[in-house]
């Protein structure tokens, strides 16, 4: 990590983070081949580089061409189209992350390290309280870690807040953060450490922090930092195709709800399926639109259910079984 001058350029505006959503899109590229190659967790489907890649080229594009000063408003409708394209559990977690981060930001037209601190925790919560059942050792764990470091940065920093020097600080510490949450994730799911790799997710969470510092720092990333994390070198073969897939059905949808239809659908969703996903994607009049995801034996079980509480649209059903990235 490089550290700050004080003559150094930091851009912290609603511009940088356009920016930082152009650098997510184009890394996330990059890097999709090497984290598909490395996706065994839920689902041994080899497609967390493209859906993270496909879900950040939808929020990106949604706000390629706005102009604002408010950082908040430029992220909630990245965040938004984000979430109805998302794809699979990787990119839907990434949507509601950026919601998450957004929702501190509103008014806000120049970043400082309280504020960043207070956005990670919240795309943290929004993140960790969408899933029914969420697992450690996920790029739920860097999202877990970062917070908490953002935080601590925060408090123990003899910098003033609001300084440029501070917001360095907190990025660095955070991205450092976040490169040792991945290495533990082998350690602390028993199919990755069976394997010997780190969580793709993960991985992929690694390279939006690490762009956000880059992007606002004026960094380049060398892409070959990522090249030591376990099963990451690109001489190494597609590790998924070695383990077995699951059988099934990935159902996703977007569908207006109220408090009780929303409780009433992930309940449901809960005993016929897994990876069950939900989280609002923004206020309607009679409660939220919502973004739905799970991982069922058959798509119609779901499907009639969701029907049953409301209209869904932006509906996909993906075969488990034949993703290859």
């Amino acid at each position: 990590m490089t550290t700050p001058t004080m003559n150094q350029k930091i851009h912290a505006d609603s511009k940088a983070m356009s920016k930082w959503l152009e650098r997510m899109v184009k890394s996330l590229g990059n890097h999709s081949d090497r984290l598909n190659a490395i996706n065994i967790f839920p689902v041994a489907d080899g497609d967390t580089g493209s859906n993270l890649y496909l879900t950040a080229r939808s929020a990106h594009d949604a706000v390629s061409k706005l102009e604002t000063e408010n950082i908040g408003e430029l992220l909630a409708m990245a965040s938004r189209a984000a979430m109805e394209s998302a794809r699979g559990n990787s990119g839907t977690l990434l949507g509601v992350f950026l919601a998450g981060v957004a929702e501190p930001l509103f008014g806000v037209e120049r970043l400082t390290a309280p504020v960043l601190a207070t956005a990670l925790e919240r795309g943290k919560v929004r993140a960790w309280s969408a899933l029914s059942e969420p697992v450690s050792g996920t790029m739920l764990s860097v999202l877990d870690v970062v917070a908490k470091t953002a935080r601590a940065t925060n408090r123990t920093s003899g910098l003033e807040p609001a300084s440029k020097a501070a917001l360095v600080e907190m990025l660095d510490a955070l991205c450092l953060a976040a490169e040792a949450a991945v290495v533990a994730t082998e350690n602390e799911l028993g199919a990755l450490h069976k394997a010997q790799i780190v969580d793709a997710g993960a991985v992929g969470m690694l390279i939006v922090l690490d762009e956000l510092r880059g992007a606002l720092l004026g960094h380049i990333i060398d892409p070959d930092e990522y090249s030591r994390l376990h099963g990451y070198d690109i001489q190494d073969p597609h590790i998924h195709d070695e383990v077995s897939n699951e059988t099934g059905v990935e159902v996703m949808c977007t569908i207006n709800l109220d408090a009780l239809g929303a409780a009433t659908l992930r309940g449901h969703l809960d005993s016929i399926g897994d990876s069950v996903i939900m989280s609002p994607v923004n206020s309607t009049e009679d409660g939220y639109r919502w973004r739905v995801h799970v991982h069922v034996p058959e798509a119609d079980t779901a499907l009639d259910m969701i029907r049953s509480l409301g209209s869904p649209v932006n509906v996909t059903v993906t075969d488990l079984c034949t993703h290859d990235g």
